[in-house]
């Protein structure tokens, strides 16, 4: 639900497009020097796709730094993941403001790029005054002219603003009330029940197309088209919502480009919901396939995010997979480390049972439910935390309704979208508070490229050595994983030496003026070298040229991921021996 200002967005409702669209405007120009709102693409329904930049443009251009991806909201339904990127944006410029000694320098050093909302014409079918609740995306398929197959298909049909669900009486039906609520529907046990307890077929709430009388398909499309299933990584055509090809859906045609373009893009993290976990690839081969030192820093980076959250953290694979045989493949965190060689991650906000019981969700919930006491915890609960407004009432008492297609129905049940999938509008700040330091954190782990030690020598006549000590200053490696390393997907450090300005000619004697030097470690490496690490971190670059005392020489170093740094040499040898600068 949405209400007031953007400008007093307090990060306790769901903003619609347009007001999304103004907040970024409104953030841009009141921090120019660290934000910047650019379209990459447009949706579906010809929306913006909003990517925002930030970075303290004082110490370089966002592409010269290490940066760290945040996206969230593809699915359409998943609408706390905008608010956490929106707190993010604004944690990130009103702690700078304050001189915050961890976020100034995260933005000194490194860059941010933050998709609030990548899927936006599903988010406004969701908050719209007569929702409509899709999946993800909202393009028809896969029937292209959006032919409504028969069965049931969830809308508003009492016209309230909600989608809640449908119940109806049934002698044979799956579902009974539970024993200590009957508002409450859990599933028939294996027994049965006994006589006289009541039993239900229960439904979304929505229409019943081409009704034969008897039964109630509930078919996928179109409403199935999954935009997280549509990146190239391990896209199947038998994998539920796929799409038409890899890449087919706009939205994930232009978010996969604009990564590409920002080859310095270090980790990637993708916010959905529900869960209350931080989930990591691999979605379709258990850790012992993947190299051991990237299941480890995973780990380690989980240990942090932890710390910030609250959230456990769980392989896909290993956790989460009910059936092996039918994996989910297709996703972006699979995407960013399969094709780009760094750590993806999934963070899937907000834990209902949590919030009722202190315990964590089980991690199959998502493929059988919440168990009974669980749900009945969770109803508890929510009757504790009443809600002014109606259209987001977690639970819904059961009413009548005369259903155009099947009669005499109650409406009522869980008002998923703000039960389970959401939390309260009162506690949306507080659920995504910590991912903002969980997202610093992992920037500040990315390889980092720094000049840290230059000198020069004179070996005769205008003849000089000059030596660069280049150091990767950060925690992880410079190709971030050791998947890129091996399958080679990132370029190596190069230092370029060259005259600083047109008058002066400079001559390099021994060699080509630009050297590859292969990539660095970072100060993890540290804990895998016990005995003493030496310089991994290091490299030397080493020119011998030929000009005039007094000149002029800058070096550049650079490389994509780790950022790049310059520095002027003079050639001038100091009584001391040491370098001019």
């Amino acid at each position: 639900m949405s209400s007031g200002s953007a400008s007093q967005y307090a990060f306790d409702r769901f903003l619609r497009h347009d007001e999304l669209v103004a907040w970024l405007d409104e953030l841009a120009v009141a921090h120019p020097d660290l934000v910047e709102v650019e379209t990459y693409g447009r949706s579906h329904e010809g929306r913006e796709l909003l990517l925002v930049t930030v970075t303290d443009a004082s110490t370089g251009a966002h592409d010269t730094k290490p940066a760290h991806w945040v996206d969230a909201s593809i699915h359409a339904v998943e609408l706390t993941a905008t608010v956490a990127a929106c707190h993010l944006l604004q944690r990130l410029v009103d702690r700078f403001a304050a001189g915050d000694e961890t976020i100034v320098r995260a933005l000194r050093t490194r860059t941010f790029y933050v998709v609030p909302r990548v899927n936006p014409d599903g988010a406004e079918w969701a908050l719209a005054e007569s929702p409509r609740l899709r999946r993800s995306s909202v393009r028809p398929w896969p029937d292209p002219d959006a032919h409504r197959r028969p069965g049931l298909h969830a809308e508003d049909i009492d016209g309230d603003g909600r989608i809640l669900q449908m119940r109806l009486a049934d002698p044979h039906g799956a579902w009974t009330v539970h024993p200590d609520d009957d508002r409450l529907l859990v599933p028939i046990p294996p027994a049965g029940t006994a006589a006289g307890r009541p039993r239900y077929r229960l439904f979304t709430e929505g229409s019943v197309d081409d009704h034969d009388g008897f039964t109630i398909p509930t078919p996928r499309p179109p409403e199935a088209l999954d935009l997280n299933r549509n990146y190239p990584a391990g896209w199947s055509p038998t994998v539920r919502g796929a799409g038409d090809h890899p890449l087919s859906e706009p939205e994930i045609d232009a978010l996969v480009r604009a990564v590409v373009a920002r080859p310095n893009v270090c980790g990637v993290n993708a916010y959905h919901t529900y869960g209350g976990v931080l989930l990591r690839p691999s979605s379709t081969r258990p850790d012992a396939q993947l190299p051991p030192l990237d299941v480890w820093t995973w780990k380690r980076l989980a240990e942090i995010g932890t710390q910030c959250t609250g959230y456990p953290s769980h392989s896909v694979y290993e956790d989460f997979t009910w059936d092996r045989t039918d994996l989910m493949s297709g996703a972006s965190d699979d995407w960013a480390y399969e094709h780009l060689g760094v750590h993806g991650w999934t963070t899937e906000f907000w834990d209902p049972v949590h919030a009722a019981t202190g315990r964590h969700m089980p991690t199959h919930q998502w493929s059988l439910g919440p168990d009974d006491d669980d749900a009945l915890a969770v109803l508890r609960w929510c009757d504790e935390r009443p809600t002014a407004d109606q259209r987001a009432a977690p639970f819904v008492d059961w009413y009548e309704f005369d259903h155009p297609q099947l009669g005499r129905v109650e409406l009522g049940g869980w008002n998923r979208l703000y039960s389970w999938v959401n939390p309260p509008a009162d506690l949306l700040l507080d659920e995504v508070a910590g991912h903002a330091d969980f997202a610093v954190a992992q920037a500040l782990a990315s390889p980092c490229l720094e000049i840290v030690h230059h000198d020069v020598e004179r070996l005769g006549t205008d003849t000089w050595r000059v030596r660069v000590g280049i150091a990767n200053t950060g925690w992880l490696p410079t190709t971030v994983t050791e998947h890129a390393a091996k399958l080679g997907l990132v370029r190596p450090v190069v230092a370029e030496l060259s005259a600083s300005d047109a008058t002066t000619t400079v001559e390099v004697l021994d060699g080509p003026a630009r050297r590859r030097l292969g990539q660095l470690q970072g100060a993890g490496a540290a804990r895998f070298s016990r005995a003493g690490d030496g310089t991994p971190d290091r490299v030397l670059a080493t020119w011998t040229v030929r000009a005039p005392a007094d000149a002029r020489v800058g070096v550049l170093v650079m490389h994509p991921r780790a950022g790049r740094d310059t520095v002027d040499v003079i050639l001038r040898a100091e009584p001391d021996g040491s370098a001019g600068a």
